[in-house]
């Protein structure tokens, strides 16, 4: 009969192991060492430039003149002069009707309702719809600005031909609805393609099942087609709203004029901090912005894990 041997016994002196044990296998030194050339990068382009502007907006920092040379510690005088301007607080207000319109309402109804509509489509008809509007997107803001100068200019308007109204003074009279379709028509390309991606993975059955059922146009999008793509709507929102409120391309169209009636946050902090030359109150500006900015993606993500 064969004796039971005993497990072999531990020693308590065995040396501890050099890597955890993940599911990767790892170990928390070498996938240290793997994400440590990203953390390095978003440190010196991201926290780094993000500290400055704060330590900025502390100090009473200009472009030229004597606070060029020899800067002092402003403490909390550009935020106070920040939060109490009604230039900053016009410039908001702005801003918010511009990620409304072209964000939110524009971009994302937009971008959706041209996926919907290509979603069966096959052949030369998608490609051309899509390809039109990743070119819009891919194109840079320099030229996008000038081809819609052209098109809205009072004297030699491409639109006031079409339309036969020849000097009427679009970007002079309508500044924020011409910002608005500029940037909704630039910007649609990136819903589009999220939307379209979204929209291949609900199942067909289910689609199938609501027209079965009786269900209407809008009540299969409602009960079928959001509740499936709730996810990728909400990231979407998140993404091309802090896009927009941070673009500065609208300065290309309007220049924040007539009379500041289309000056959003970023072309404010441009005429404060480099036209104005006064560094240390466009940095408070821009971490007001920041503030806002983490406040949206705060809001944005709680809706994205919620349950309901």
């Amino acid at each position: 009969m064969a004796q039971a041997t005993s497990p072999p016994e531990v020693r308590e002196d065995a040396p501890a192991r050099r890597y955890s044990v993940d599911a990767a296998g790892l170990g928390h030194l070498r996938a240290g060492a793997f994400v440590a050339p990203a953390l390095a990068l978003i440190t010196v382009f991201l926290v780094f430039p993000a500290l400055w502007v704060i330590y900025l907006g502390l100090m009473n920092y200009r472009l030229t003149g004597v606070e060029a040379a020899d800067p002092r510690f402003a403490g909390t005088d550009n935020f106070v002069k920040a939060i109490t301007d009604p230039a900053f607080w016009d410039s908001t207000w702005l801003t918010f009707q511009f990620v409304l319109g072209s964000a939110v309402i524009g971009q994302v109804v937009l971008g959706f309702s041209i996926a919907w509509m290509l979603r069966d489509r096959r052949g030369t008809l998608k490609s051309v719809v899509e390809g039109l509007v990743i070119l819009a997107w891919i194109l840079p803001s320099a030229v996008v600005s000038f081809l819609w100068v052209a098109l809205l200019d009072r004297d030699s308007g491409t639109l006031n031909a079409l339309l036969g109204i020849p000097g009427f003074p679009w970007l002079l009279d309508h500044p924020m609805l011409s910002i608005i379709i500029f940037n909704t028509w630039r910007g649609t390309a990136f819903s589009m393609m999220l939307y379209g991606a979204a929209l291949g993975n609900v199942p067909p059955s289910h689609l199938e099942s609501a027209r079965l059922a009786g269900a209407s146009g809008w009540q299969q999008l409602r009960d079928v087609v959001f509740p499936h793509i709730r996810g990728h709507i909400l990231t979407n929102l998140l993404l091309i709203s802090l896009w927009t409120f941070n673009d500065f391309s609208p300065f290309l169209l309007t220049a924040g004029g007539p009379d500041g009636r289309s000056e959003v946050l970023a072309v404010h902090v441009y005429k404060v901090a480099l036209q104005g030359g006064d560094l240390g109150y466009g940095a408070a500006i821009s971490t007001v912005i920041l503030l806002i900015n983490l406040v949206v993606a705060v809001f944005y993500l709680r809706l994205l894990r919620s349950k309901k």
